[in-house]
């Protein structure tokens, strides 16, 4: 496997139940890894090995294997990562996306572009990661694939190219017309899927498919000049060889996105979907070089896909065993690594020597002598070790982009129900935290409670029911909290005077300065240094910016963080014996205080984007409902025999959003809820909150 032409390194990604696992279930049998075939209903899917997955029928972790495929006569390496559709699990997808280099999006036929295919999409195009489409479920009543397609390119702004076209739909689904061969394939049942073979192409399809054939062989040719002129002499003088070579291109550049159809759980389409996989996703080698910085001098510095370079390689997620400890999963980017050797983390500036090497297949651990540029792999031996960790050669130093990961939007108060359970309850979140970047956890100075933060109710609820299980600490929890932020909307100028005299050297600081909102875009503190003529020494300045990003992370009017602030420092004085960092940085707290109550603070509230699918006959409940919750209605889709409302609710107005949803449309009604953004809270509920 040493041509890194024929190694895949690809995520599936969709949203909730799409049939992302049960479509990595058939590649694993179809590739010869299971003999049989895992499904998720019952309980028994490969890559859903913790128990609250099984439990729960849903993907809580990504999980990672390695297959091997026959394709024109190659045999390709696909290193496949499973995510999770959950919204509260958003931070699997971004991990797996950061280190992939291509992607299969599912689509279900029936729900099409769901809100949670949206947000792994634009993850995708946060990362550059090109995909190809795969419509599933085409067997179920309601299967629509060219509305699909529609929904991709209206929805996702993308640009889908068919592919296939399925021969039937719904319960008729039987087969699909290659377009790119024209050919009509029919899958054998009795091989569950394994064998295809060719049938006549059926006549009410015939048009169709020369018109979507006509559609992709002109695209092929306005890729090339050479095809373009031949195209215009003999429309059937462009071979397969040179489509297929054409779309690659174009898949890879990520203009197009073609797409395929199937059924995972009736074993339709599977193999296609494989086959295409190595024909049309990247491989290392096609990426670009992947770019960081040298830690020491500050300089960009590259490294190549090769064997020969430095040794580089990002840490994308960590997992906590309980016979191995803590496992470190990670994609090497240049170079190689053997088993037992030592690698520098440029993240902590710290040697660690590798003990073993592994390939993971779910939690299941194949060791490795030798791990190689392209490759995507896990190890033991780590003493420190966080998401997002570049791990490279200790003479060649690179630190590479880490990812950036969504704030949490609930917390929870938690205790142990035992005193004596207490060790091993920080040690449980000390691990949990470190395996999951959104997950924090932190001391309320004033209750001294210990909060837990997290991205949804699900979310908390998972971490809660794995300290049980895994650690053995049964706790207590508080009434799930709101994530409020607040923010400033006016500018004040203020001076702050800080003088303390206790005998001998005292201290002093004076600053003068504008505090206002943050310019449009700016997350955090966006600070501006004007002092001219050295009124405040240079050394003094970084130390006034620590002081009001710390002092940030209080807010005047109930302790919550702000969101985003700009402070500009106009001027102010020092004493030559009195003054030191340490007063400064004191000034800049008190100061912050003290214009912070006069810039005009408000209260912000997280708003959730909330998809409802209903029947018909519950539509006036639902919105009633919805109404009810300060919802904010954008739009009602009328899909076969049932409505989708999209609508923007706080969050504090969804706290066991489910059980009420079910008990108005009798269990008939489904949605999703993921985190939108930060809006400013009426007054009532600012008050609500500031009595508390």
């Amino acid at each position: 496997m040493s041509d890194l032409h024929f190694t895949r390194n690809i995520g599936i990604m969709a949203h909730i139940d799409a049939g992302k696992t049960t479509t990595t279930e058939r590649i694993l049998y179809y590739t010869g890894k299971n003999y049989k075939i895992g499904e998720v209903h019952e309980g028994a899917a490969t890559m859903d090995w913790m128990a609250q997955e099984q439990e729960r029928g849903i993907t809580i972790t990504s999980a990672a294997t390695t297959v091997f495929w026959k394709y024109n006569d190659n045999q390709f390496k696909i290193n496949i990562i499973d995510t999770p559709g959950h919204v509260d699990f958003t931070v699997e997808v971004e991990r797996s996306l950061r280190v992939l280099d291509g992607a299969v999006a599912l689509f279900c036929a029936v729900g099409g572009v769901e809100p949670q295919s949206e947000t792994v999409w634009r993850q995708a195009d946060k990362y550059n990661v090109p995909r190809i489409g795969f419509v599933n479920k085409m067997d179920r009543a309601g299967a629509d694939f060219f509305n699909v397609l529609k929904q991709i390119k209206e929805r996702l702004g993308a640009n889908p190219i068919p592919l296939q076209i399925p021969i039937g739909q719904e319960d008729m689904f039987k087969g699909v017309i290659d377009l790119i061969s024209n050919k009509a394939l029919m899958y054998d049942e009795e091989s569950n899927g394994m064998k295809m073979y060719e049938i006549p192409m059926p006549d009410d399809l015939k048009e169709i498919t020369a018109k979507y054939r006509k559609q992709l062989i002109e695209g092929v040719a306005e890729e090339d000049d050479e095809l373009l002129m031949r195209y215009m002499d003999d429309e059937n003088s462009i071979t397969e060889d040179e489509m297929i070579y054409q779309i690659r291109k174009a898949t890879c550049e990520m203009r197009i996105t073609p797409v395929l159809c199937g059924s995972s759980f009736k074993n339709k389409g599977v193999q296609n979907l494989i086959d295409a996989v190595c024909a049309f996703l990247p491989s290392p080698v096609d990426v670009p070089e992947i770019e960081g910085t040298n830690p020491k001098t500050d300089e960009k510095v590259s490294r190549k896909v090769d064997v020969k370079a430095p040794f580089s390689a990002l840490a994308f997620k960590i997992a906590t065993d309980p016979y191995v400890g803590r496992i470190c999963f990670f994609r090497v980017y240049s170079g190689a690594l053997d088993s037992g050797s030592y690698v520098f983390n440029s993240t902590t500036g710290k040697k660690e020597r590798i003990s073993r090497i592994m390939q993971m297949h779910a939690n299941k651990q194949n060791p490795l002598d030798r791990i190689e540029a392209g490759d995507i792999g896990a190890a033991v031996g780590f003493k420190e070790i966080k998401t997002g960790n570049t791990l490279c050669d200790e003479n060649y130093p690179i630190v590479l982009e880490s990812m950036s990961f969504p704030e949490p939007v609930i917390s929870i108060a938690i205790e142990p129900t035992k005193q004596a359970d207490l060790d091993k309850f920080n040690n449980a979140l000390t691990k949990l935290s470190e395996e999951d970047p959104t997950l924090q956890v932190s001391t309320d100075e004033n209750s001294g409670q210990t909060i837990m933060k997290g991205m949804g109710e699900l979310h908390l609820d998972i971490i809660m029911d794995r300290m049980r299980r895994e650690f053995n600490v049964e706790c207590n929890q508080g009434a799930p909290q709101v994530a409020y932020k607040e923010a400033i909307t006016a500018f004040c100028d203020h001076r702050e005077v800080y003088k303390k005299q206790t005998g001998g050297r005292g201290k002093f600081a004076d600053i003068i300065f504008t505090l206002s909102p943050a310019d449009e875009g700016v997350k955090g503190l966006q600070f501006v240094n004007e002092v001219k003529g050295g009124n405040i020494p240079k050394e003094f300045i970084p130390s006034i910016e620590k002081g009001f990003k710390q002092a940030m992370q209080n807010g005047v009017l109930a302790g919550f963080p702000l969101e985003s602030m700009k402070v500009v420092l106009k001027d102010g004085s020092y004493h030559p014996v009195d003054s030191d960092a340490l007063s400064f940085e004191l000034c800049a707290k008190i100061a912050f205080k003290e214009a912070a109550s006069k810039a005009k603070p408000i209260l912000l509230e997280p708003i959730m984007l909330v998809e409802v699918t209903t029947p018909d006959a519950y539509l006036g409940d639902v919105t009633g409902d919805l109404n009810r919750r300060r919802a904010l209605l954008e739009s009602i889709t009328a899909k076969i025999g049932i409505q989708a409302v999209r609508a923007k609710v706080p969050l504090a107005q969804m706290f066991g959003y489910v059980t009420s949803l079910r008990t108005i449309t009798s269990g008939r009604a489904n949605s999703t809820m993921e985190f939108s953004h930060y809006a400013e809270a009426p007054r009532d509920v600012t008050e609500a909150v500031l009595k508390k």
